[in-house]
């Protein structure tokens, strides 16, 4: 009979050999998963790797460019602005929404073809011109331009996959070309560029509500997003003197021009018309010299119609009184210097003429001779009143100052003096002469011109106002009445009779001035010019034109600008409701 416990202790020994067979069994399997999982990971780590040298090696260039073409503008943060409006609140510059339309292809759930029908006419391309776009690449293409935000809602009731609307604040130009000069433009970068968009940059922009400091002036502290810009120009007569002027630059083949209207005891400007003039929506396609307001900021010498200024000073100073005779010997001599009347061939040496009739015929050497019956070092004193070399101060960047000859220079050379006298020798830029003028047509007194009314609320009231300097008084208003009235001759029976208006009293001065060729002296080129100032007897705005270089024979103030004045006072005077001349002052 066996013995029981040696019959336990080798049950026992066999159990314990099966459990080491058991765990050596294990981890032969566990190592098997250990080498199975890490030849895994390496074959993955291969597999990546291979597609790294792939895309980065072969494919690179190309996925690059597609990277570039994919890849949207940063979405600039754009400052958001008042609009700009004009006196009535006709909207001139206002922000808007526009969209950079983005396409799929590859998300395309129809056929390139069939996306291209439908897209044509929503964003007016021509359909084989939009498939060719489509059919350049799978994904990324960028539609050229930017779309309005009427069209980017039409985009989106298409329901197309695979076309991507990115909104982006715009500032828009509803007059386009009409004040481009005056207003400016916002560039790409939400930039303010010429105009008034940089002259008044930090009071046009609205404060961002998460700024603790809005970026407007004290002055406009609180003011509501439907607030604007009001400026004191008419777009009504904007538009007629616009269309004027480009009439007449266009028949003389002129280099440039500009019509401006005034007001002349308040200085608002009503009209600032100039050629060349851009598109400010699309800047980009403009000659950069566009951008500048010339009429501000360039300079030219403005002949003879200085000279009823420079009447107005010799009465002033009691040179010379109204009913005074001047000989006109229809050219002098001043050493090397041969000064004569432009009419001089024609009509020869007029002999004594009156004040009134040396303006009527713009008579050189009559004005000659009325300003050397003062002294040279008053004379320039009286140039100095006028602030002659001074800006004007208009609310327009880049005001250029006008030219004076050095104060020794002009009183020790008689030359500088007599050619003074008939507007030459110096140069002001047009809106600087326009403010001269008008002194001779709100009783003396010089003001300052200006375009911005103030920032004013949707009900009217002004949020603030601009601010002038007070005017300051340099002629009495017996000295411009009886400038006036010589004036008045002009149009009547001189030089100005193309700027007459039937039963209107109309007081005028033509200029016909040669230019300045800094290497020779003057050249043959002309700059015309024409002032209006209406109605005589309670006179109130002055209308000036501007005529660089017109080419013709037969170009001078009284033929190119002086019916330019009377097309654009004929509709001023209609849309200020002005009556005309009782029947007695009507003219003849």
């Amino acid at each position: 009979m066996a013995n029981p416990t040696r019959t336990s202790a080798r049950r026992n020994q066999r159990l314990a050999q099966q459990r080491q067979l058991l765990a050596a069994k294990m981890q032969v399997v566990a190592w098997r998963r250990v080498v199975v999982v890490w030849l895994l990971l390496v074959l993955a780590l291969v597999g990546i790797g291979g597609r790294l040298v792939y895309l980065q090696l072969l494919q690179g260039e190309t996925l690059s460019a597609l990277a570039e073409q994919q890849r949207t503008l940063p979405t600039l943060i754009r400052q958001a602005r008042y609009p700009i409006v004009d006196r009535f609140g006709g909207v001139l510059a206002t922000d808007r929404v526009a969209y950079t339309l983005y396409m799929h292809p590859k998300l395309f759930k129809q056929s390139v073809a069939e996306v291209a029908e439908a897209l044509s006419p929503v964003v007016a391309m021509p359909q084989n011109e939009l498939l060719t776009l489509l059919n350049q690449q799978p994904t990324g293409i960028r539609f050229p331009g930017q779309l309005s935000e009427a069209v980017g809602d039409r985009i989106r009731t298409l329901r197309i996959d695979g076309l991507e609307l990115v909104p982006q604040q715009q500032r828009f130009y509803p007059q386009q070309e009409l004040f481009a000069p005056i207003v400016g433009f916002i560039n790409l970068d939400g930039k303010p560029q010429a105009g008034l968009e940089m002259a008044y940059a930090e009071q046009l922009a609205i404060a961002s509500p998460q700024s603790a400091e809005p970026v407007v002036p004290s002055s406009a502290l609180g003011s509501p997003p439907n607030a604007s810009l009001r400026l004191t120009l008419d777009s009504r007569l904007q538009r007629i003197a616009q269309r004027e002027l480009e009439a007449v630059v266009k028949a003389y083949d002129a280099k440039r021009g500009t019509v401006m209207v005034m007001d002349a005891p308040t200085g608002e400007i009503l009209t600032l018309a100039s050629v060349p003039t851009y598109d400010p929506n699309r800047y980009y396609e403009a000659d950069i010299s566009a951008f500048r307001t010339w009429p501000v900021s360039d300079t030219y010498e403005p002949g003879s119609t200085f000279k009823p200024l420079n009447v107005a000073i010799a009465l002033e100073d009691q040179v010379i009184s109204p009913d005074d005779v001047i000989n006109d010997s229809g050219r002098i001599q001043f050493g090397k210097w041969l000064i004569k009347n432009s009419d001089y061939s024609e009509v020869g040496a007029r002999g004594p003429i009156s004040i009134t009739d040396i303006l009527k015929y713009s008579s050189n050497v009559g004005m000659v001779q009325i300003m050397q019956k003062m002294a040279a070092s008053n004379y320039f004193n009286w140039l100095e009143r006028l602030t002659l070399g001074q800006p004007t101060e208009i609310d327009l960047p880049s005001e250029a100052s006008g030219q004076m000859k050095p104060r020794d220079k002009f009183i020790n050379s008689q030359v500088e003096t007599a050619t003074t006298s008939f507007g030459q020798g110096f140069a002001l830029t047009p809106v600087k002469m326009l403010q001269l003028l008008a002194t001779l047509a709100n009783g003396g007194n010089l003001v300052t011109p200006h375009i911005v009314e103030g920032m004013v609320a949707e009900d009217g009231t002004y949020l603030w106002q601009t601010e002038h300097a007070d005017p300051k008084a340099v002629f009495s208003p017996q000295t411009t009445q009886q400038v006036l009235a010589m004036m008045e001759a002009v149009v009547a029976e001189g030089t100005g009779k193309p700027a007459q208006i039937e039963g209107y009293r109309v007081a005028g001065k033509t200029g016909t001035a040669q230019k300045v060729n800094n290497s020779t002296g003057y050249s043959s080129a002309r700059i015309t010019s024409f002032v209006g100032i209406a109605p005589v007897e309670a006179p109130r705005y002055v209308v000036l034109a501007v005529i660089d270089e017109p080419i013709g024979e037969n170009a001078y103030g009284s033929t190119v600008a002086a019916p330019l004045v009377k097309r654009v006072m004929e509709s001023l005077l209609v849309l200020q409701g002005i009556s005309p001349s009782r029947p007695s002052e009507m003219q003849l």
